[in-house]
């Protein structure tokens, strides 16, 4: 029974193995160090909420090898942040930098916010100068049985 369920068991995880990210580290411990925050400040575009050092998805793959070449030529990390952006645009970093399109990326949440807001006080404002607010005592909403009375 002992042997089954480790058969079982070894069955189960093995698939689980191919999900794994390899990635050979670089000798110089600075270069990897570097490889890991470039790679944790991209965005992979196919899965769009992982960076490329945690997405499993091919580009990624592809993406993650581009900055390890990149970084073994001698090429900076703005150098490759420059190419990256130039290549897949703004979208492929995590923190876009402000400038006049992705103004609105960073204003939305705000004005969002701030409209939701307004929103809200015009409401009350409206119900409580129409008289639509119930009395300490009254019924929110009139029954079935008082339109019938009138």
């Amino acid at each position: 029974m002992r042997r089954l369920l480790a058969v079982l068991t070894c069955c189960l995880l093995v698939p689980l193995a191919g999900l794994a990210i390899e990635t050979e580290a670089l000798e110089d411990p600075e270069l990897q160090a570097r490889f890991e925050k470039i790679t944790n400040e991209l965005r992979c575009l196919v899965c769009q909420n992982q960076t490329i050092a945690d997405s499993n998805a091919e580009l990624a793959q592809d993406l993650r090898g581009q900055t390890r070449r990149m970084l073994l030529e001698g090429e900076t990390d703005a150098e490759i942040r420059d190419y990256m952006t130039q290549r897949y645009g703004d979208f492929v970093l995590y923190r876009p930098p402000l400038s006049g399109r992705t103004y609105v990326l960073w204003a939305a949440p705000v004005l969002l916010l701030l409209g939701g807001v307004l929103v809200l006080i015009m409401i009350f404002r409206r119900r409580s100068f129409s008289g639509d607010v119930p009395e300490v005592g009254e019924e929110p909403f009139p029954s079935p049985d008082d339109e019938d009375r009138r």
